[in-house]
């Protein structure tokens, strides 16, 4: 579904994404994972178009992504940011359904798509009226979710989507999405800092340092046989965070 050929960027002195390679397969799910400022994230936007590499070649289903091309393909690709990206100053609705407005759907099909959302996220319909500041975590995430796949985008990308909630919230949300996307069947990019989450969505991680692949390969791996005394570190503080200091 995406390919990405001898991509790279750097922004002034700083090299967020270093030459790489990447093919990310079409009706999967694949985790991006890494620590802070590996270029997660600056990869998910160069994916959707939303910025330039400065080297390299980018396809979304065999089609060049630039500058020309990005609007459109953008249109199938779902994207959730960090903390969700939800309007204050919108509705619920208006915040899931503005997509569709803004392309001109009709009314009638709008309403079919939200009541299909809203039943695949187990949303309450009464709180599609609220303002986002009148949700809860959870609710904003779900709501981030369905703005997201309200025109049946061919894929998702989404960059830390369970970040800011808490951990019983987060678990369940994670148990949730993770059957949202086996039911969905479409390709999804998922950028977490957090092993565990990874393996929790996919068997396929892609573990980043530097802006460049330092290993691929599924959990049972990553722990069995770190590619680099760096992975080791990475995955034995990731088990640290799990293990209760003694008292």
């Amino acid at each position: 579904m995406f390919n990405l050929s001898d991509i790279s960027k750097s922004f002034g002195r700083l090299r967020a994404v270093a030459p790489t390679d990447l093919h990310i397969s079409a009706g999967r799910t694949t985790v991006l994972i890494g620590p802070s400022g590996c270029g997660k994230s600056t990869l998910l936007r160069l994916m959707n178009g939303l910025i330039a590499p400065d080297t390299g070649r980018i396809t979304f289903d065999g089609e060049d992504v630039t500058a020309a091309t990005a609007p459109s393909l953008r249109r199938r690709m779902g994207y959730v940011i960090q903390q969700g990206g939800l309007f204050p100053h919108l509705t619920t609705r208006q915040n899931i359904t503005l997509m569709a407005r803004h392309t001109g759907w009709a009314a009638a099909d709008i309403e079919t798509r939200l009541q299909s959302l809203t039943d695949l996220t187990r949303f309450p319909r009464d709180a599609l009226a609220r303002y986002p500041a009148e949700l809860s975590g959870g609710q904003r995430q779900r709501v981030s979710l369905m703005r997201a796949l309200m025109l049946d985008p061919d894929a998702l990308l989404l960059d830390e989507p369970l970040g800011a909630l808490d951990p019983m919230v987060r678990y369940e949300l994670q148990t949730e999405l993770a059957e949202i996307f086996r039911t969905l069947g479409k390709t999804v990019v998922l950028v977490t800092h957090d092993l565990f989450e990874a393996a929790h969505f996919s068997k396929d991680i892609v573990l980043l340092r530097d802006g460049a692949v330092e290993q691929r390969t599924s959990m049972q791996m990553l722990l069995a046989e770190p590619a680099s005394p760096f992975v080791e570190k990475f995955v034995g503080a990731q088990r640290g965070l799990t293990q209760a200091p003694e008292l």
